[in-house]
C-alpha cells in the first residue's frame, strides 16, 4: 500500500512561497478569526470541544490535553497560569522551532484560546537558550497581537484580558520536564518537585493552578476551535486523533519534518517512500522513534502485542515496517511516540558507540537531584566512553543493564527512565553487538559512511 499523502494542518503554510512570518501575512490568510469566534463563545464549551477532540498532548508524554485542563483547581481562588513548553530539548526533534520561526502567531493565537477556555490572564513562553532567534522572533509577534488588541487588556472588546511573556531558559534538558520548567521560571534551580503534591493543576507556578502545553499541542486547539472537537477527532485513528509531525533525522536521504494523520502511516512508509529509503549501498538496522530517550526497535525483528481495536481485543504480529506510527501502537511494541524525532541507523553504525553518545548527552543533562539518576547516568558515560576508547570487556553489556535496571522507576521525574531507557533497548535488542565489540574495536574500522547532506 502506497504511503498516504501528508495532511497538513499544523504545517500548512511552512515552506509556502511567500509566507511570512509577520502579523500582516497571519491575517491575510484567515489568521485570529478562530480567536474571534472563540471569544464570543462560553470557556467551558472550548474545554469541552478539545475534551471531546481526543487530542493527546504533542510534547513527549502523549496525555490527553482536555483532560489536563478539566483538573485545574478552579475552586482554589488563585490565578491560573498557562505555560507553554517551548524548550524542545530532545534530542532528533525540531518541529517546534519551525513553528515559532515560521509561523509564531498561529502558536499565539493558540495560546490566546487556551487562556480564554481556561480564564487565564498571564501566559508564558518557555523557550530554551539555543533558540535565539526564535526568542526574538516571538517578542515581535506578541508586540503585533497586542497592537492589534489580539492579545493584552480587553481583548477584541470583550473586558477579558491577557499578557503573553517570553521567558527563556539556559538551556537545560531537564527544562523539558513540567515542574523543572515551572521552577525555571520561578528562578531557581531546575530541580522537578514530587508528584504527590506538586501536581502543575493543583500547584504549579507560584504555587497557583497551572496548565503546561507544548508548543504544537497548542496550534491543535485553533484547529479544535475552529473545527470541532467532533469532527477534529475523525483526523487519525481512535484514541489517536488529528495529525502529528515527525522529525526525521539520520540515515535516509530524504531527513525533514513530515506531518500525517496519526496512525496513518506505518513505520516502513515513512521511511521507505516518503523519505526515500537508506542511503545508497546501505540497510536500515535500527530507529528510535521518539526522541533519543525513546527505546530502540531493530530491524528485523517481530513485534507481538494486544491492543483493543473497537470493543475486541486483537493480536498483532507486526515487522518493524508495518508498524502504525502512532502512541499507542510504539507503546504495545516497547517503545514510544514521544516528541516525535525519528532517528535512524543504517548498517554503518556501531551500537555501542550510538549508545556512547547518548549516555555522555544525558549524563550532561541529569540536574543532579536524585542519587540513581545522578551516580547513575555518569557511571553509564564512563562504562561507554571506556568501551569505545580501546577498554572494552565482554561483560559490559551486561554491567550497563544494571546499572540502568537500578535507575529506571527510582527517581523524582521521568528522566530517569530517559537516560536508563536508551541502555536498556540498546542490550536487549544489540546484546551480540556490545559482547563482541572487544574483538571488533581491535580490528580495522570498515569505511566510513556517506555524509548526510
Amino acid at each position: 500500500m502506497p504511503a498516504p499523502e501528508q495532511f497538513r494542518l499544523i504545517f500548512k503554510h511552512i515552506d509556502e512561497p511567500g509566507y511570512t512570518n509577520d502579523l500582516a501575512c497571519y491575517v491575510r490568510n484567515g489568521g485570529y478569526e478562530v480567536l474571534k469566534k472563540s471569544v464570543a463563545r462560553k470557556p467551558e464549551e472550548l474545554v469541552d470541544e478539545v475534551k471531546k477532540s481526543g487530542l493527546r498532548g504533542r510534547g513527549g508524554a502523549g496525555f490527553p490535553c482536555g483532560v489536563k485542563w478539566t483538573l485545574l483547581d478552579r475552586k482554589s481562588g488563585k490565578p491560573i497560569y498557562l505555560v507553554v513548553n517551548a524548550d524542545e530539548s530532545e534530542p532528533g526533534t525540531f518541529k517546534d522551532r519551525y513553528i515559532i520561526h515560521n509561523d509564531p502567531h498561529q502558536l499565539i493565537e493558540g495560546i490566546m484560546i487556551t487562556c480564554f477556555a481556561n480564564k487565564v490572564e498571564r501566559a508564558y513562553i518557555y523557550i530554551r537558550g539555543e533558540f535565539p532567534e526564535g526568542a526574538r522572533i516571538l517578542e515581535k509577534a506578541i508586540a503585533e497581537a497586542r497592537a492589534a488588541n489580539f492579545c493584552g487588556p480587553n481583548i477584541l472588546g470583550t473586558g477579558y484580558g491577557c499578557e503573553i511573556y517570553v521567558h527563556r531558559g539556559a538551556g537545560a534538558y531537564i527544562c523539558g520536564e513540567e515542574t523543572g520548567l515551572i521552577e525555571s521560571i520561578e528562578g531557581k534551580r531546575p530541580y522537578p518537585r514530587i508528584k504527590p503534591p506538586y501536581f502543575p493543576a493543583v500547584l504549579g507556578l507560584y504555587q497557583c493552578p497551572t496548565i503546561v502545553n507544548n508548543v504544537e499541542t497548542l496550534c491543535h486547539v485553533k484547529h479544535i476551535a475552529d473545527r470541532g472537537g467532533e469532527a477534529y477527532s475523525k483526523i487519525g485513528t481512535p484514541n489517536n486523533t488529528g495529525t502529528r509531525i515527525l522529525c526525521v533525522s539520520g540515515h535516509v536521504q530524504r531527513p525533514g519534518y513530515y506531518e500525517f494523520e496519526v496512525g496513518k502511516i506505518t513505520m516502513g512508509q515513512l521511511l521507505f517512500e516518503v523519505c526515500g529509503g537508506p542511503l545508497p549501498g546501505r540497510t536500515f538496522k535500527a530507529v528510535i522513534p521518539g526522541g533519543s530517550s525513546a527505546k530502540v526497535l531493530k530491524f528485523g525483528e517481530r513485534y507481538k502485542g494486544k491492543r483493543k481495536s473497537g470493543a475486541e481485543m486483537v493480536e498483532y504480529d507486526w515487522g518493524l515496517e508495518d508498524i502504525p506510527m502512532d502512541f499507542d501502537s510504539l507503546a504495545m511494541i516497547g517503545s514510544m511516540g514521544g516528541s516525535g524525532g525519528v532517528i535512524v541507523m543504517d548498517d554503518s553504525v556501531s551500537m555501542v558507540e550510538a549508545l556512547a553518545n547518548i549516555n555522555a548527552f544525558y549524563s550532561h543533562e541529569s540536574c543532579g537531584q536524585c542519587t540513581p539518576c545522578r551516580e547513575g547516568s555518569l557511571w553509564m558515560k564512563k562504562i561507554t566512553s571506556r568501551m569505545v576508547h580501546g577498554e572494552a570487556r565482554t561483560e559490559d553489556g551486561a554491567l550497563l543493564k544494571s546499572v540502568a535496571d537500578q535507575i529506571a522507576g527510582r527517581t523524582i521525574c521521568a528522566f530517569g527512565e530517559a537516560c536508563a531507557w536508551p541502555t536498556q533497548s540498546f542490550i536487549a535488542k544489540f546484546g551480540d553487538e556490545f559482547k563482541a565489540y572487544p574483538e571488533a574495536k581491535k580490528a580495522p574500522r570498515a569505511a566510513a559512511a556517506p555524509e548526510l547532506v
